[in-house]
């Protein structure tokens, strides 16, 4: 009958925590969203990995300025009483078009600097959702550290009348304080788990509020893509890892094409003694001692390099979606199994430990064993619901569905 009696206790517990605990999320609404955007575009890691892009920018756009520049010449010379004097201008030709590769190779580093912001920003939503979804666990297990530790007051107030009339022994007093203690232990660390997420969440959002710190219960029902490779092609670690190959690709070229010597033109004109002068200049330098071969050969070396770790990128990429799939599956067949099992069930509360205690159903060991056992299922619950909420996070954001998603609700 005690076993009988706990395990529909507990599952009475259980369904009135996961219940209570869908219904505190916070609405979904545009009020939200833009909240979080906006401390999102605050962080000064989102800010420093911003201007960080905008440098890659300022320097692709230089890349796409002609490569040389015109340079002016003078010369002056006195022989006897006649001046010679000739002003001139000399153009180096870019022969081989090097300045087509660099507006490739500029148009590529742009897109991985904008990938890398992608990921630092979209890095940060999925911690700062994560840490909501820990504050919010670890609020309610701070909430029911409280009541219970209020629940063993009120039940050691009993006690002590109780042994006044003679009806308990000082055995059960004893037993009552003891865990007594062990709820105290319970509650020091909750609440310090509770400080801890709280500077969490003061660190991420400079201005945060607990009434701002639920997610809206639409988050977690939305439909995402099931496909195990959903976006690992457009997931910016990826593409970022792509745009670098490809923009150190357009850097072997380049380099091939520094290996050639291009002409420099030239025109003077001036004066010697009474004689006017228009000359012409032509130059080209000879490669002869040095042909830069092994600056080519290393530019290449280092392209083959990058196309492999962009292979080695998405192929952990690939894994990474993978596993947490599975995790995802896993706690979400759990948590939905829970919230089948508690429909229809009753609440259950201590009322009804206390009545079979007072009616000497149960002894006084019994009593807090059955509140220990449902401490423990009400605490995991929050735990599984807390898992499932982090496992579906992980895999928003390891298949870079994450922002897509926020933009739905």
């Amino acid at each position: 009958m005690f076993r009988c009696l706990i395990q529909r206790f507990l599952v009475g517990s259980v369904c009135l925590l996961v219940f209570s605990t869908s219904l505190s999320a916070a609405p979904a609404d545009n009020i939200w969203g833009d909240w979080l955007q906006n401390q999102i575009d605050r962080h000064p890691e989102v800010i420093a990995a911003k201007e960080k892009m905008k440098a890659a920018y300022s320097i692709a756009k230089g890349r796409q300025n002609p490569l040389y520049n015109p340079e002016l010449e003078t010369e002056f010379e006195r022989e006897g009483e006649d001046d010679t004097y000739s002003v001139g201008i000399s153009q180096t030709i870019d022969w081989w078009d090097k300045r087509g590769i660099r507006l490739q190779q500029a148009n590529y580093s742009r897109e991985a600097a904008l990938h890398d912001y992608k990921l630092i920003w979209q890095q940060k939503i999925a911690d700062s959702l994560r840490t909501m979804v820990e504050w919010q666990a670890a609020s309610k297990q701070s909430e029911l550290a409280i009541q219970q530790e209020a629940q063993m007051e009120t039940f050691i107030a009993i006690i002590r009348e109780r042994q006044k009339t003679g009806d308990l022994m000082q055995i059960d007093a004893e037993l009552v304080l003891l865990n007594f203690s062990q709820k105290l232990n319970e509650t020091a660390h909750a609440q310090a788990r509770l400080r801890q997420a709280e500077s969490k969440m003061r660190e991420l959002f400079p201005n945060w509020s607990p009434e701002k710190s639920g997610i809206p219960a639409e988050f977690w029902t939305q439909a995402i893509s099931q496909a195990k490779t959903h976006g690992v092609d457009k997931h910016p670690v990826v593409a970022a890892a792509k745009a670098q190959w490809e923009m150190l690709q357009k850097s072997a070229k380049l380099a091939i094409l520094d290996a050639k010597a291009e002409p420099t033109f030239g025109l003077n004109a001036g004066k010697a003694g009474n004689d006017n002068v228009v000359a012409l200049s032509f130059s080209m330098p000879l490669n002869i001692r040095n042909n830069f071969s092994a600056e080519v050969q290393a530019a290449n070396q280092v392209a083959i390099s990058s196309e492999s770790l962009y292979r080695a990128v998405r192929r952990k990429q690939l894994f990474a979606i993978e596993s947490s799939r599975a995790s995802l599956d896993e706690f979400q067949q759990r948590y939905e199994r829970l919230n089948t099992l508690m429909q229809g069930r009753e609440e259950r509360s201590e009322a009804l430990l206390d009545k079979q205690w007072r009616n000497g159903d149960l002894s006084t060991t019994e009593y807090l064993l059955a509140l220990q056992q449902r401490s423990e299922g009400l605490i995991a619950g929050i735990e599984l619901q807390t898992q499932y909420r982090l496992a579906r996070i992980d895999w928003l954001f390891q298949t870079g569905q994450i922002n897509q998603l926020l933009k739905q609700l």
